[in-house]
């Protein structure tokens, strides 16, 4: 069964940080791209960073560059999101997903992702 478990979510104060752990387990992820998106109260999923599988390749939002890094181990089936200078508007349930369509295209939206952590919170308070 395929799993992702997400973590490292909380609430911090405006210029904060945190970083998000997204732990693996049930397939071979190490081949695969992952992305971390997010869904704020009313509004849809936005796409945040997302890297190919070794990490060689990242994409990310405009909304944090310079502010957040992915990144990933994959001999701990893991990938991270270190979130810096955090802001209120970063407030949101954060996902990880792992991209089954290829190996080294990043993808920056939702459709291409096959599967999908629970979320954690981020909670950025002014």
């Amino acid at each position: 069964q395929v799993q992702l478990v997400e973590s490292g979510g909380g609430l911090v104060q405006t210029g904060g940080s945190l970083r998000l752990s997204c732990v693996a387990s049930g397939r071979t992820f190490s081949s695969r791209p992952m992305g971390w998106f997010r869904q704020a109260p009313g509004k849809g999923r936005e796409f945040v960073a997302a890297l190919n599988w070794n990490g060689g390749r990242t994409a990310y939002a405009d909304s944090v560059k310079g502010r957040f890094t992915i990144s990933r181990d994959n001999a701990k089936n893991t990938v991270y999101l270190q979130m810096n200078s955090l802001k209120p508007e970063d407030t949101a349930v954060y996902y990880c997903a792992v991209d089954w369509t290829t190996t080294n295209v990043v993808h920056t939206t939702p459709e291409e992702y096959l599967y999908w952590g629970q979320g954690t919170q981020v909670t950025v308070s002014s």
